[in-house]
């Protein structure tokens, strides 16, 4: 199974509601995909996301030279293809640009993989299950009203949710950060779990005083309280804190993940699939994460996530943002809370070719 072809696109979907995250707007989802076929007719594809069209044609093009580099190899060395890359523009990296670039080719070589093995991607990590509990994530932003948060709670819970997670933002008061986790509580209704994102955007003294108010109006997950390379700050909150202490989204290499992970600085780790750099590196952090005998989480992307997720015994849980919806035929969707892999070899996932060439900007 040589590769003998690799294709990228960027795929920008608008979107037909507006947000503010990270004290910007946001009007599309912009994706970097990745296409490889082999010599025996096999077709992988990957892709990352970004809420923002800044350098998403720069990752592409990077995305484009790095994907020259895998023409010849075979699909299944998915190891010596990542450690190719990694050598190749080592000089702008570890982590970073390269790991963004890197990502889409790494899982549209292991959707290869699978299909040529006809194999589920989650059997071939593990096989431990093929599902997941997903926590509901979207729209729950720190810029909708009071009203607009209940409400949103509210279809969470109706669409059968049995977790949510909002975002806290830095200009509120701790009775304005209770009052929003409340209002979401009562929205849900009884029986579903409010979990609360801090955004990296409080400082340590903030963090303390809100985390344990949260922590008595019943809040059960406290993420990014402060910036993620703060790790005596997080240390000294997971070990004051009843509630876990979560995070590790914003990380890149095993390195920070093992020094993150020394620290004490977490309850519960998040992985970014694109952030450190594809499938093959996830593994290996979640190996690390086990050590620790730490539960491990996946942050976006929750039609490739749960695979990985579904793969390892320690498998938490996977956030819901669904943002490639419209590119796809089957987006894997929660019934009752409980996400399960789409069905087929690799992946599963099926491209809208039709909406890819309608969304596709470069």
């Amino acid at each position: 199974m040589i590769i003998e072809n690799v294709s990228v696109d960027v795929v920008e979907v608008p979107l037909d509601s507006g947000y503010v995250a990270g004290g910007q707007s946001v009007s599309s989802n912009c994706h970097v995909l990745a296409r490889i076929r082999t010599t025996g007719g096999v077709e992988g594809f990957g892709y990352i996301v970004k809420q923002r069209p800044q350098l998403v044609h720069a990752v592409a093009q990077a995305t484009r030279e790095l994907g020259a580099e895998l023409i010849g190899m075979n699909v299944m060395d998915v190891e010596l293809a990542w450690q190719t890359m990694a050598a190749k523009a080592k000089w702008v990296g570890p982590g970073g640009f390269l790991h963004w670039a890197m990502a889409p080719l790494d899982i549209a070589m292991w959707d290869a993989a699978g299909k040529a093995l006809g194999q589920p991607l989650y059997r071939m990590l593990g096989g431990f299950r093929d599902h997941i509990t997903a926590y509901g994530s979207d729209r729950l932003w720190y810029s909708l009203s009071l009203d607009e948060l209940g409400r949103s709670a509210q279809d969470h819970a109706n669409n059968g949710f049995t977790a949510l997670k909002l975002r806290l933002g830095r200009d509120f008061t701790v009775a304005e950060q209770v009052e929003r986790a409340t209002i979401a509580a009562q929205g849900a209704g009884p029986g579903v779990e409010i979990m609360v994102d801090g955004t990296e955007s409080w400082d340590l003294p903030y963090a303390r005083m809100v985390g344990r108010a949260l922590q008595d109006a019943g809040v059960t997950w406290l993420e990014d309280p402060v910036h993620h390379d703060d790790l005596n700050g997080l240390a000294s909150l997971t070990a004051a804190l009843d509630i876990p202490v979560t995070g590790a989204e914003n990380l890149y290499t095993l390195a920070e993940f093992r020094n993150t992970l020394e620290a004490r600085a977490l309850d519960i780790a998040i992985l970014d699939l694109a952030r450190v750099g594809g499938v093959t590196p996830w593994r290996k952090i979640a190996s690390l994460v086990e050590a620790y005998k730490m539960p491990v989480c996946g942050h976006v992307m929750p039609e490739v996530h749960v695979h990985l997720l579904a793969a390892v015994a320690h498998g938490h849980k996977v956030e819901y943002m669904p943002r490639s919806t419209e590119i796809l035929q089957n987006m894997p969707t929660p019934v009752n809370g409980v996400l399960t892999v789409a069905d087929g070899p690799g992946h599963g996932l099926k491209l809208d070719e039709a909406a890819v060439k309608r969304f596709t900007v470069d």
